[in-house]
């Protein structure tokens, strides 16, 4: 067993059986919240396994031999517990949330289903149909749409670009046997952080988490290649809807790169809230749009820098324009001090706001641990913001006007309307008129 150490009021351990655990002990509270993060997600199946760690978060509360699907509704609702799971590009997770008395149950239930599924051919079956209905329901929702061919055409030939639900081909093509195969691989200890926040314990929360581990010794992390393809530069679905629905933007920083501090802050100012560029040109000041938004993302090797936007079909080109014009703005004259200060204030009250809960916070543990191996404090964070200077924030939005960009359009335009637009929005900068 490795030592537990702390840091700021969490406690790390790696227990006897492989699993690192991380639990964090809040005053006042009568939750407690508890995950076990997978280190495996849609980036680590090969293409005929496209959409298997999706399947497993479906098939895993199906029951075990121990409980049935419906005995583990009982036994949550009983309590008024509360469990879901989801699925990422680089992990997956089950959680549950529920009163601090009950903590043994919602240990019993993870650690049944995380050790010991039942993963039926009758369930398989059954649970293929509802994700193959998820599926089209995405491929009906035109904002989903673009965004999930704005990820193809940014990582064109990657697993990074495939959606995390698989294709409907490989949905329909997966068996009880490769899916159990695939939770043997990646479902062992050494690839597994459980996180529990609340009103807990940490000594009792590791002999409780030991005693339940029935699983197979040993894992390791999935190997992963970074994306090779250059981006493409434009991906297009018509369909008869009253929005154009948008999505512009590039590759950014990974998750371990110092840059995506400053990228943080760029992404802030550019479309992150009320205030934003974005939102206060497009939509105050011109009422091009309702909703217009940037977001980012991190990836083990690299990242990703958006702006979203659904407008009228006869104002999709002044919002690019805007967009592109924004981009360009930002990295020749940078920010203002009253823009800085901004975002790193937004910056600073979202970090501390994710405290709030046992969910939040056991989320903030679990992935802290799983992605960067270590668990910085809220203050260590804010202190990273705060360290970004005017020329940080310059540098990323140069590399973000220079870099190659992918444009997503759905809406009611033939597939070449935005062959220009796109053009113009991946020139580098430097080399405009």
């Amino acid at each position: 067993m490795t030592r537990p150490g702390t840091t700021a009021h969490s406690t790390i351990e790696v227990l006897p059986c492989g699993i690192r655990l991380v639990t964090e002990t809040m005053a006042d509270v009568r939750s407690v919240s508890v995950g076990f993060w997978v280190g495996a997600g849609s980036r680590d199946e090969p293409d005929e396994l496209a959409g298997a760690s999706h399947f497993l978060e479906h098939l895993l509360f199906k029951g075990t031999e121990q409980r049935s699907a419906e005995a583990i509704a009982e036994a949550l609702d009983e309590v008024g517990g509360d469990c879901n799971a989801f699925t990422t590009k680089e992990y997956t997770t089950f959680y549950i949330r529920l009163l601090a008395e009950h903590l043994p149950l919602g240990l019993d239930i993870l650690s049944d289903i995380m050790w010991d599924p039942a993963l039926r051919p009758s369930d398989v079956d059954a649970e293929r149909d509802v994700i193959l209905d998820e599926i089209l329901m995405h491929a009906d929702e035109p904002s989903d749409l673009a965004a999930e061919q704005w990820m193809e055409g940014l990582f064109p030939g990657h697993p990074l670009g495939r959606d995390t639900l698989g294709t409907a081909e490989s949905v329909g093509q997966l068996g009880a046997d490769q899916i159990r195969a695939f939770f043997e691989r990646h479902y062992r200890p050494e690839n597994i952080v459980v996180a529990v926040a609340g009103d807990c314990h940490h000594d009792q929360v590791a002999a409780e988490v030991e005693s339940r581990f029935r699983g197979t010794a040993g894992g390791v992390a999935p190997p992963r290649s970074a994306p090779a393809l250059r981006a493409e530069p434009l991906r297009t679905a018509s369909r008869p809807t009253e929005q154009a629905h948008l999505v512009l933007g590039a590759r950014s920083a990974s998750r371990h790169d110092e840059r995506r501090w400053a990228s943080a802050v760029l992404n802030q100012t550019l479309g992150g809230g009320l205030s934003s560029r974005l939102f206060q040109k497009i939509r105050e000041q011109r009422g091009l749009a309702y909703s217009v938004w940037s977001e980012r993302a991190t990836y083990d090797d690299t990242g990703t820098l958006a702006v979203v936007a659904g407008t009228s079909p006869q104002n999709a080109d002044e919002v690019l324009d805007i967009v592109t014009a924004e981009f360009d703005l930002l990295a020749r004259d940078g920010l203002s001090e009253r823009e800085m200060a901004i975002a790193k204030g937004n910056l600073r009250a979202e970090a501390l706001l994710s405290g709030e809960d046992s969910g939040a916070r056991m989320s903030r543990l679990g992935s802290s641990l799983l992605l960067h191996g270590e668990v910085r404090s809220i203050d260590d964070i804010v202190a990273k913001v705060e360290t970004v200077s005017p020329d940080d924030v310059q540098a990323a939005a140069e590399e973000l006007a220079a870099a190659d960009k992918t444009l997503s359009v759905v809406g009611p335009f033939d597939a070449t309307r935005f062959a220009g637009a796109a053009r113009t929005a991946g020139v580098p900068v430097a080399k405009r008129a």
